[in-house]
């Protein structure tokens, strides 16, 4: 199974909806909590290649973009592949 990170903050509905979507396709994953001005979110940044927002998802290292981007893979069929299921 993949390695899956995803960078959140805790007021973010898109956050919890990227959550939403990853349990239940099943999968474990590990959060990051990344505020604003924080070094997480700093990361999150660097290792997305410029991206400011959150919810970042990493797939064994390669950036997903956030909510919209996973939900628009996984209606796409693409999804599943990328996070080692199905």
């Amino acid at each position: 199974m993949a390695e899956i990170e995803i960078y959140t903050t805790f007021w973010c509905p898109y956050c919890a909806a990227a959550k939403s979507l990853l349990s239940k396709k099943g999968v474990a994953f590990r959060e990051i909590d990344a505020p604003n001005g924080s070094p997480a979110r700093q990361e999150a940044i660097d290792r997305s290649g410029g991206r400011t927002t959150v919810p970042q998802v990493f797939v064994d290292g390669t950036a997903l973009g956030g909510y919209d981007d996973i939900a628009a893979l996984d209606r796409s069929g693409k999804l599943d592949p990328l996070l080692g299921i199905g």
